[in-house]
């Protein structure tokens, strides 16, 4: 792969929750040497700053209001990926229980969305990024050189978060899918960016591969892609 071309190259990982994204995504972003952005870690940072101030997630246009205020800044490390809020690190506190139930609302309003659809382009720049998030490949970067739509089976997806969890958070794997497939539907039926695969992705069914194997697999399709692009 001629390095020019890769450094400019962006990479968009959406998928289901729980279907392996952030580990996929650092994974392909540490193999192919490029930057790496959590966008679900953005809007998780959002909801537990409305939680600290005691902002209704319900109500939509207190959100709105509180949201313009609020200074988000994300690493783009794969090995050590940051997240800070008013420059504060909340690595920790955006993957506690109440964060993960407030984050659907949250991530619902469009004024949210707008501002941190914006900071998300700026971050992506002139590429050399693979980004995860839930509307990558059909909202943030329409024209990503490659669009992989992640997903698994609910079982599998909920066994494997709730293995992510802190003994502190310690949940049954049923809770768990229940979890999971309820934050699919609110973010699949939303109004604004809703959860969906770009008409162009590669779907990538992670269930019964190891994390190793699905990304051999995104590389493999980078690397076909860029092989083409180059063969134009």
């Amino acid at each position: 792969m001629e390095s020019e071309d890769l450094q400019r190259m962006v990479i968009a990982i959406d998928g289901t929750a729980g279907s392996g994204k952030s580990s996929t995504s650092r994974g392909v972003a540490a193999r192919l040497g490029l930057r790496y952005l959590d966008s679900g870690a953005m809007y998780r940072a959002m909801a537990w700053q409305m939680l600290l101030k005691g902002v209704d997630v319900g109500d939509p246009d207190a959100v709105a209001a509180h949201a313009e205020s609020v200074r988000i800044e994300s690493g783009t490390d794969p090995a050590d990926p940051t997240i800070h809020l008013s420059g504060t690190d909340v690595s920790r506190q955006i993957r506690f229980a109440e964060t993960t139930m407030a984050v659907s609302a949250v991530s619902a309003v469009p004024r949210v969305r707008e501002l941190l659809v914006h900071l998300q382009r700026a971050i992506i720049g002139e590429g050399g990024i693979v980004v995860e998030g839930r509307d990558i490949g059909t909202v943030v970067a329409p024209d990503a050189a490659l669009k992989i739509y992640l997903v698994a089976d609910p079982a599998a997806r909920a066994a494997r978060r709730s293995a992510e969890l802190g003994e502190d958070q310690v949940q049954d794997v049923r809770s768990v899918q229940q979890d999971l497939v309820r934050r699919d539907s609110v973010d699949s039926t939303r109004a604004t960016s809703p959860l969906s695969a770009a008409d162009d992705a590669v779907v990538v069914d992670s269930t019964e591969l190891s994390l190793d194997e699905v990304v051999e697999t995104i590389v493999t399709l980078a690397e076909d892609r860029l092989s083409s692009q180059a063969g134009d």
